[in-house]
Order: structure tokens, then C-alpha cells, then sequence
């Protein structure tokens, strides 16, 4: 387990109680413990090991809650109350992760009930990425809004939505499968993972992007992309968009391709909830504001927003970047946790 270096709230100045968080990826898990206004007191991350299988991912992430504790100086019964955002599908009344896509062997187990054996505590139990959405409603990019709908670009499309301090969250606990919206219904649409036909995955995740760049070089495009991956780079989002920023025609049309098909899938997204924001993070950001063509990406997004939307949503919709980057999961999960306690 590691920390890292990040600006942590003195425990002496937070205001308590205070809350843990903690949220599953493929990769790694991110545990947070925050004060009652959000402010990180303390944090750490460590590998997921998903191959170890759940149990052992389990007992660490509750393991994770007691080191939180020793970190700030506190016991583990001085949290308040610990929240977990997991990959769904899931069923967050039973607490059972249903199908875990990059979690091979994970499916159907009770990962709720497991990591609050292993730390001690009640667990609230979330999608990691409404997760993510309640942490930039509650203190991030979206915390002057009453409501907005949050995009993740990573491995897979991910989304949550807030509405008046509520993660809605469906029948099935599948309210907020942005990357499995529908946009396009030609006969040679693109597949995503999990197989279904043109939809939003199929096109915005990096899981896409890689195999569209690949597709392009396979039929002979050229440019330094090309030369990239001849010369034995990596095809990532982060080489295309470094040959984006360099000018690489390849690598730009790729980004700006991908943000018209997600331009589009929020349009269908402010037609049917209307949200005050829309809000895009995830790790496939390309630098974001502050990167030309993280601006660039986000510039094509709103302008298939302007072109297809109801004139009024088109003015008055927010559409941005979300600002806490990787701890969005971690606080939002802990501000769900909060939340939950303060309504019992």
C-alpha cells in the first residue's frame, strides 16, 4: 500500500465526523477519508490484484479503511460511516457485484457485506461511477449545481446522475449505463465488449480509440502515430493524444471523432433528464482545459451540442470537465456514506 503526495487536511483543522471512502478499479483501489465538508484528511492507494479473486481484494479494501485510521491518528471506530463504488453491473440493494467486466471470476459475489467484515463497518454501496458523480456534486466541478450528469472516458464508459442530492441510481441498479446508450444503428456499427451494437462504448471508451487508430494504421495511414507504433510504442490514448497535440492529422481526427459521438450521447442524455451540468472525467480526458487538445476535444463535444439540442438546453446546459480526476470515486463514495447516515 502506498500514499501519495497530495495536499491533506490537517486532522486538527476538519470538522467532524469523519467519513472513509473507497473505490474499486481493474487497476488499482483509492481509499479516502474525508471530513464532514469533504476535505481529504487522508489517502491511499494500492493494486487491485484482481486475479488473487474477490475475497482477497475484499479483506484488503477493508484493510485499507484501518490503515486510513492509523494515518490520520484516529481509531477505526472514529470513522463515522465507509462507503465502496465498485465496477458495475451490480445489485446495490443486496450488495452483490452481478458482472464484473474487468474483473474476471467476480461475478456474483457480495462484495459489500465482505469488505464491512473486513473493516468493521456498515458499508453504503454504490456504482463507482455515480460514486465518482456524487464527489464533484458534492465538492468538485459540479458542486454549484442542484443537478448534473456525470461522463467517465476510461477502459469502458461509465456515468452517474445527481438530481437534488439524489444518486438515482434505477429499478435495477442500472440507471446510469451512459456507454450503453445507443447512437448508431447501422449494420456495421461498432461493437463494445460486453457485444452490443453502436453504442456509446463502442465509440468514447479507450478501449475503442486504440482499436479505431489501430484499424486506420492497419489500412495505411501515416503520420507520426504510425511511426510511433511502428517503432514499438504503445497504442494509447496518451501517444495519440501527444501525436495529437504534435499535429499528427491521424491522432486529432481520432479525438475529435470520438467527441462528436459523445456530443452525441449527451444530447439524448439532456433531452431525457435536463440537467443543470454535464460533466466529462475519467482517465481519457487528453489533458483536459489546461491541453489544446484536451480544449479542442471538449470544443467539438459542444459544438454537436449546439447543433443537435433544443436551442434552450443548448444555451443554458453546462457542459465541462470534472476536477477532482482520480479521487472523484474515493470522496464520492465516502459523501454517499454521509449522506446515507444523515437520512437514517
Amino acid at each position: 500500500m502506498s500514499t501519495t503526495p497530495r495536499p491533506l487536511l490537517p486532522l486538527a483543522e476538519a470538522r467532524l465526523p469523519l467519513h472513509a471512502g473507497v473505490d474499486l478499479g481493474g487497476t488499482n483501489i483509492k481509499a479516502a477519508l474525508v471530513d464532514d465538508l469533504g476535505r481529504m484528511v487522508a489517502f491511499a492507494t494500492e493494486p487491485t490484484h484482481a486475479d488473487r479473486g474477490p475475497e482477497d481484494t475484499a479483506a484488503r479494501m477493508g484493510g485499507m479503511v484501518h490503515a486510513l485510521a492509523r494515518q490520520a491518528g484516529i481509531a477505526t471506530s472514529d470513522i463515522a460511516t465507509v462507503g465502496l463504488g465498485t465496477p458495475g453491473p451490480q445489485d446495490l440493494a443486496t450488495g452483490v457485484i452481478l458482472r464484473a467486466g474487468n474483473l474476471p471470476g467476480w461475478d456474483d459475489f457480495p462484495i459489500r457485506d465482505r469488505v464491512a467484515v473486513h473493516c468493521g463497518h456498515p458499508v453504503t454501496y454504490a456504482n463507482d461511477a455515480t460514486a465518482a458523480a456524487y464527489g464533484e456534486f458534492w465538492v468538485g466541478s459540479g458542486r454549484e449545481f442542484d443537478s448534473l450528469v456525470l461522463l467517465t472516458l476510461g477502459t469502458g464508459v461509465g456515468g452517474g446522475i445527481i438530481i437534488g442530492d439524489e444518486s438515482i441510481d434505477g429499478a435495477h441498479s442500472h440507471a446510469s449505463e451512459f456507454g450503453h446508450i445507443i447512437v448508431d444503428t447501422s449494420p456495421n456499427a461498432r461493437r463494445c465488449p460486453f457485444g452490443h451494437s453502436g453504442d456509446l462504448e463502442a465509440y468514447c471508451s479507450a478501449t475503442s480509440l486504440k482499436a479505431r487508430a489501430a484499424e486506420a494504421i492497419a489500412q495505411g495511414a501515416g503520420g507520426s502515430l504510425a511511426a510511433a507504433v511502428a517503432a514499438g510504442e504503445p497504442l494509447t490514448p496518451i501517444v495519440i493524444s501527444r501525436e495529437a497535440a504534435a499535429g499528427d492529422p491521424l491522432a486529432m481526427e481520432l479525438v475529435l471523432e470520438t467527441a462528436r459521438w459523445l456530443g452525441i450521447g449527451i444530447v439524448t442524455l439532456m433531452h431525457t433528464l435536463d440537467p443543470e451540468a454535464v460533466l466529462i472525467g475519467g482517465a481519457m480526458t487528453f489533458g483536459g482545459e489546461t491541453a489544446p487538445v484536451g480544449r479542442a476535444f471538449l470544443d467539438r463535444i459542444r459544438a454537436e451540442v449546439r447543433a443537435r439540442a433544443f436551442p434552450l438546453l443548448a444555451e443554458k446546459t453546462v457542459v465541462r470537465y470534472a476536477s477532482l480526476g482520480g479521487d472523484a470515486g474515493s470522496i464520492g463514495a465516502a459523501g454517499l456514506a454521509r449522506r446515507a447516515a444523515v437520512r437514517r
